[in-house]
């Protein structure tokens, strides 16, 4: 299983995720553990799409390669998840990771009912048949204490993660991991149980892309998330230097688009990213 789940990675190809489709899907509500998992179904099924539209939707762009966030399932019932699972094999859709938007590893009071939070979706994710579960290393400001929680907390849920099926990655995201020496001192902790997913857009300042490069080897999937100067322009200037350190250093993972700019229409946004992203892929 670590063969397939190590092979699954091991080719550029793009991706995308659920959020980039979330005023179409309606924009459910946001849920973490103080909900526990207790679903705010009342913010779903006001979309033009429903989830298990979403792979054969995806497909049609010429993206077999998704991504879902843990708030975009309507329900954690078996039969649905099953459901979204055929439908998602009979797309000929990889669901890659499924991503875990929620909890702190490292606060202080809630750190354990979060942990157990996040564990909860190790079963929904290997239902799913996703290669891969992303978490959030942790929110607190960085210190030897917090690392070390971290540390412990992502080892022992890869653990977990593994004998299910799934890979553990994190994310340089919020405030443990806001500085790539942090991501470094994390993952020589890690020691290999737990992956990188590089995102574009959580890091910025005049230090951006030599931050970025300073992890990019870490990476095993990326999120490839643009910067806008208009409704329908991004930054191709920014985005082509961050996706030139990812190749530079050999990458070989999905680069999953992630649209969240300003105009509505999330398809035309995807496509707009998706054409600036295929030359890389190609040149893979």
């Amino acid at each position: 299983m670590a063969d397939d789940i190590a092979a699954s990675a091991s080719r550029a190809r793009l991706s995308v995720s659920s959020w980039s489709l979330h005023r179409a899907l309606g924009r459910p509500d946001y849920y973490g553990p103080e909900h526990a998992l207790s679903i705010p179904v009342a913010s779903h099924g006001r979309g033009e799409i429903a989830l298990l539209d979403l792979p054969e939707r995806v497909a049609k762009l010429g993206i077999t390669t998704l991504e879902i966030c843990h708030f975009h399932l309507p329900t954690l019932e078996r039969g649905f998840l099953d459901e979204l699972r055929s439908v998602l094999e009979g797309s000929g859709v990889e669901l890659f990771s499924l991503l875990v938007d929620g909890g702190d590893l490292t606060d202080h009071r809630f750190a354990a009912r979060d942990q157990a939070w996040i564990r909860g979706w190790i079963t929904v994710a290997a239902t799913l048949g996703a290669r891969r579960m992303r978490v959030i290393a942790g929110k607190a400001p960085l210190s030897d204490a917090t690392l070390a929680q971290s540390s412990a907390a992502l080892t022992a849920l890869a653990n977990e993660a593994s004998q299910s099926g799934v890979r553990l990655m994190t994310e340089n995201w919020f405030g443990l991991l806001s500085r790539p020496e942090s991501v470094i001192t994390l993952f020589e902790q890690l020691d290999g149980a737990v992956g990188l997913c590089l995102d574009f857009g959580n890091w910025g300042g005049r230090s951006k892309y030599e931050d970025l490069a300073a992890i990019a080897h870490l990476a095993e999937s990326c999120h490839a998330k643009p910067q806008f100067t208009g409704p329908a322009s991004l930054d191709a200037a920014d985005f082509t230097r961050c996706l030139e350190l990812t190749q530079a250093v050999g990458f070989a993972g999905p680069y999953t688009l992630v649209y969240d700019g300003p105009q509505d229409d999330e398809w035309a946004g995807i496509a707009l990213v998706r054409d600036a992203a295929r030359p890389f892929v190609a040149a893979s």
